[in-house]
């Protein structure tokens, strides 16, 4: 008998386990109040268009972003994009030398080569 006990006394029971505390709701987030967003000034600076460029845009000194809103409302008013390919622009004369010869630009080739053109 005394076996028995020993082998009861070595099996002993794992402690309970304790039950983890509950978490809170995370706090709300106080939202912030929205400020104007502010240019960034380096595309504010006006920039002088060379011959080229001031014959689409005029030579008016002026921001980059106005140029660029400028040129596409040239685009535009002489139809100058792809009817198949939005994204391609189709060179006129003035266009070409501005454009470094090239008869057909992307978009995205064109802010590339129009930043050539200015000072």
């Amino acid at each position: 008998m005394p076996m028995k006990k020993a082998k009861k006394l070595a099996k002993k029971k794992a402690p309970a386990k304790k039950k983890a505390p509950k978490k809170k709701a995370p706090a709300k987030k106080v939202a912030k109040k929205k400020t104007a967003r502010k240019p960034n000034p380096a595309f504010m600076r006006p920039m002088q268009p060379d011959e080229y460029l001031g014959a689409v845009v005029g030579m008016k000194a002026m921001p980059r972003t106005e140029i660029t809103k400028k040129l596409w409302d040239y685009i535009k008013k002489n139809k100058l994009q792809d009817s198949v390919n939005k994204r391609m622009i189709n060179a006129d004369e003035s266009l070409k030398a501005v454009f470094g010869g090239k008869r057909q630009v992307s978009m995205f080739e064109m802010t590339k080569l129009i930043a050539k053109h200015m000072k």
